[in-house]
């Protein structure tokens, strides 16, 4: 199937230019160039022969040669070759999820500093637990 520049762009940047099964850096301008750096392929998440769709909920971004080692395989099955449990995160969702994780992070030390040493506890504790957090990989 023939996807217009905007489509593209559009399955591109849900991974952030990442491929959805091993996380590979891809290049935008290289879509279907066979040989080049970085090439890519829209990857059908559920197969069409398994009654997958061509609606953009199911179309990744996919190096090459994941998208033609996948196959028929599941992309949970293709993603565990690469000990990754789901695709790369868009920008947008990235930092949010880094938000988040170190929010969660800060206030779950500050918790356990407070409990071990006050006050000044909860500080350090808030610091570390904010820093563990936003270095939590959210692709994980």
């Amino acid at each position: 199937m023939a996807y217009d520049k905007a489509i593209l762009r559009r399955i591109y940047d849900r991974t952030a230019g990442y491929c959805h099964i091993c996380k590979k850096k891809l290049n935008f301008n290289n879509y279907s160039e066979r040989g080049a750096k970085g090439t890519w392929e829209v990857e059908h998440s559920r197969p069409r022969s398994k009654g997958g769709t061509d609606h953009l909920n199911n179309l990744y971004a996919a190096c090459i040669s994941c998208n033609q080692s996948k196959g028929i395989h599941t992309t949970q099955t293709a993603r565990s070759w690469h000990n990754r449990t789901r695709a790369p995160l868009s920008k947008v969702k990235r930092k949010n999820a880094k938000y988040v994780n170190t929010a969660g992070g800060a206030i779950i030390g500050a918790g356990i500093g407070a409990l071990v040493a006050g006050p000044t506890g909860a500080l350090i504790g808030a610091a570390i637990g904010g820093k563990a957090g936003y270095d939590t990989d959210p692709d994980r």
